[in-house]
């Protein structure tokens, strides 16, 4: 089932954001190489700076979601303001379907 992890970040905490990034990335990339990351990315504010994410993961349950969500760095990293985590059904665009 895919879930999407939908997070904000606390205010002024670009250069967190910039600090933790490789470590991010890299935890996606292995998320991806397991088969598990559907699509991610940043939010953007009105100057273009990231300021959240999304990331749509394949996972078993609401838990498992969970717990990549607070195995990510970023969040272990304090960055996030909020984090929600919900089920999502791909209906559009899907790759496979493209």
């Amino acid at each position: 089932m895919l879930f999407a992890v939908i997070c904000n970040d606390k205010p002024g905490s670009l250069q967190l954001r910039m600090d933790t990034r490789p470590d991010h990335l890299t935890f996606l990339e292995k998320l991806n190489a397991d088969g598990a990351l559907a699509l991610a990315g940043p939010f953007l504010d009105s100057e273009g700076k990231p300021n959240g994410s999304l990331v749509v993961i394949d996972a078993p349950d609401q838990k498992a979601a969970e717990l990549f969500a607070a195995q990510d760095p970023y969040a272990k990293a304090g960055l996030f303001a909020s984090v929600e985590i919900r089920p999502w059904n791909w209906t559009f665009n899907k790759p496979e379907t493209a």
